[in-house]
């Protein structure tokens, strides 16, 4: 191993099981610390190209346009609002959590006229209401969080692109998928979802600072038919699309900087994800079965997941509420004594009753490195510390 990335490791013992960013692998590491390159170079341009490629291969989508661009995973959210709501279109947004609030709220700024459908704490909205929402006026488009952050809920994406393209076909179907890709299956042109919109430092198991954006043929057009200027500058699809259409021909275009050293690292993660070891598919049956161990493991002990169902839980993270009498502080510092980063919770209405887990990428995939067990092994030690203290 090189002497940096021995630092680098040795930097912090502590396993990172929030829902992203996670643990990456030492070749992604090492990727990272990749020598400055020139963007407009053209070794740059060859791996850049690749990243566009590998990125539409893990949505099993064969014309899709990714947009890689610096930024978070929430610039996601201004590429579509900016580029393919005109102001004063109307914008239905199936919510499951605190996303559904954000993606609302960015839709609204650019103009949008935004009605939300809302389920229960823990729960994905009826199909049967959005049908009945598309049939009650004309929406350009539909965002659905696949996974929400904030509650662990896993919705069907694939089970609302067929309702609204039986009901509402030109309809755009928009699945805010930042904690899902590459730890749910995801088949972006069977299914007609029309933006897959994420980011490098969950599933994709690269660090922060890259917004993934991926655009169906058909969103392009709708984008290239618009009858009013694009509402942002940084995020415009008319300065980017040359651009990524530059890089994937192996020739370099500007427009602003991208992360060089980030593109290098988020290319050894796709190699890795794409080329490795592990099958595309059997890496989402690895994460449904860590998934059920975690969850099965938590529930014997005492804790309860805040999705409603099995069938509505996510397999790339874990949302637990803490056993009667017990609260974060007795919990969650303790998993910091034994080197395990939980998150907090994050939804309004239950923010101070539960905490989430992540469990994606290489603690998944590796099983050498013993990460699930870790975790598992933590939480009966804490809960029982716990109760010991509270005896």
């Amino acid at each position: 191993m090189d002497d940096r990335l021995t630092i680098a490791r040795s930097a912090t013992s502590r396993l990172l099981v929030i829902p992203g960013p996670i643990e990456v692998t030492d070749e992604v590491l090492y990727a990272n610390a990749h020598p400055s390159m020139s963007h407009m170079s053209l070794d740059f341009a060859s791996v850049f190209g690749d990243c566009i490629r590998m990125t539409r291969n893990i949505l099993y989508s064969k014309d899709a346009q990714p947009f890689l661009i610096a930024g978070s995973g929430t610039l996601g959210w201004d590429q579509v609002s900016s580029n393919l709501v005109e102001p004063g279109e109307n914008a239905l947004v199936v919510h499951t959590g605190y996303f559904a609030d954000s993606f609302a709220d960015c839709l609204q700024t650019y103009g949008a006229k935004v009605d939300q459908l809302k389920a229960d704490v823990g729960g994905v909205v009826k199909e049967s209401d959005i049908e009945a929402a598309l049939k009650s006026k004309k929406y350009k488009v539909v965002t659905v969080t696949h996974v929400d952050t904030s509650t662990a809920v896993l919705s069907n994406i694939k089970g609302v692109a067929e309702v609204v393209q039986r009901v509402s076909p030109d309809t755009l179907v928009i699945a805010d998928a930042v904690c899902s890709v590459a730890s749910e299956e995801i088949h972006m042109d069977a299914w007609g979802i029309d933006v897959v919109m994420t980011a490098s430092q969950k599933g994709l198991g690269t660090p922060p600072g890259l917004s993934i954006v991926v655009a169906s043929q058909k969103a392009i057009k709708v984008f290239e038919n618009r009858s009013t200027p694009v509402t942002s500058y940084y995020g415009s699809w008319k300065k980017w699309l040359p651009i990524m259409k530059a890089y994937e021909s192996n020739a370099a275009a500007y427009f602003a900087t991208p992360p060089v050293n980030l593109i290098y690292a988020y290319h050894a993660s796709l190699s890795q994800i794409t080329q490795g070891a592990v099958s595309l598919e059997d890496r989402f049956k690895a994460h449904k079965e860590a998934s059920r161990q975690i969850k099965k493991a938590a529930e014997e002990i005492g804790f309860r997941g805040v999705p409603l169902s099995e069938d509505v839980a996510a397999n790339g993270m874990t949302a637990l509420y803490f056993p009667d009498g017990f609260g974060a502080s007795d919990i969650v510092p303790r998993l910091l004594k034994k080197d395990v980063v939980v998150a907090g919770g994050l939804h309004a209405d239950i923010k101070a009753k539960y905490f989430r887990i992540g469990h994606m990428g290489v603690s998944v995939v590796d099983p050498k490195r013993g990460d699930i067990n870790k975790v598992i092994s933590a939480l009966k030690e804490v809960l029982a510390e716990a109760k010991a203290a509270k005896a």
